[in-house]
């Protein structure tokens, strides 16, 4: 036999995978996320084109939804109710609370739903269960990018410009997908088994749009709260938009550094919670 039949059998030979249980082990094969990075950004890419497809306004709904939601914050927050901004002009400092709770909502929202919403997928082909749910929180960005060029130009309009602290929003944004990740694969695994969760995360996202310094300053939280405030992450992800986009003086208070490490927590909780349920998806998506 030549070489060359050689090796043309050798690349037509079948080529075994083996799918072990994952039944007790909690570990996490980052090889094998990397190796299916090209997977991540298909379904990437399907979800953000299932979300415009057939739609009348298109991508211009990533910009109507803070817009129409920072309007109706100026008029009755800011203009009715008179609530303190910092010193920012209200839209720019309503706005720029709203550009990472969009980014959050959506993210929670899509990636609660994506399992049982890919139910198909997961029962016919094998590969990290993970991808889904971070994918649905990714195309979340295609939203955010887009409306954070209106930021910009409520920024210029007002006159304000970023200090020398904006090279730190990628930090901010990172607080933010991961706090929404870290939500989403606790949400995620629990939709699959208890349906009714999906009925819990408009009231969830609701309540929390509340208890987060979107329509007022983290400011009027006394002193002494502030601590305990900081463990609803998404305050830490507003506060540090606002320091880094909007110049406000002082560098970040400890609010911050609560959140990041409550996310911290909540991350890896609903990592372990999921890998723990991965193995039983299948059967009951």
């Amino acid at each position: 036999m030549s070489t060359a039949e050689a090796a043309l059998g050798a690349e037509s030979a079948p080529v075994e995978l083996r799918i072990e249980s994952t039944s007790g082990k909690l570990r996490f094969n980052f090889r094998e996320l990397w190796a299916y990075r090209e997977l991540l950004g298909f379904l990437v890419w399907r979800d953000i084109q299932v979300r415009y497809k057939q739609t009348a306004l298109g991508v211009f709904w990533a910009v109507l939804q803070p817009v129409l939601a920072m309007l109706v914050f100026t008029v009755f927050f800011g203009r009715l109710a008179q609530m303190p901004s910092d010193g920012i002009p209200y839209p720019v400092f309503s706005y720029t609370g709203l550009l990472p709770w969009q980014l959050f909502i959506y993210a929670v929202t899509q990636s609660g739903n994506s399992l049982v919403a890919n139910q198909q997928l997961v029962k016919k082909v094998y590969f990290p269960r993970l991808l889904i749910p971070a994918s649905a929180v990714l195309a979340g960005l295609v939203d955010f990018f887009i409306a954070f060029v209106i930021l910009l130009g409520l920024m210029g309009f007002y006159g304000i410009v970023p200090t020398r602290a904006v090279v730190t929003l990628p930090l901010f944004l990172a607080l933010a997908v991961g706090t929404a990740l870290a939500v989403g694969f606790w949400l995620s695994a629990l939709n699959v088994r208890y349906r009714d969760v999906r009925y819990t995360i408009p009231f969830l996202t609701q309540f929390w749009l509340f208890v987060t310094p979107i329509a007022y300053p983290s400011t009027l939280v006394p002193e002494k709260w502030r601590l305990l405030y900081g463990l609803n992450p998404m305050a830490g992800v507003v506060e540090g938009f606002r320091w880094a986009l909007l110049g406000k003086q002082g560098p970040p208070d400890p609010l911050i550094f609560v959140s990041a490490a409550v996310v911290a927590v909540i991350g890896v909780g609903g990592l372990i919670y999921f890998r723990k349920m991965e193995r039983t998806f299948a059967d009951e998506v």
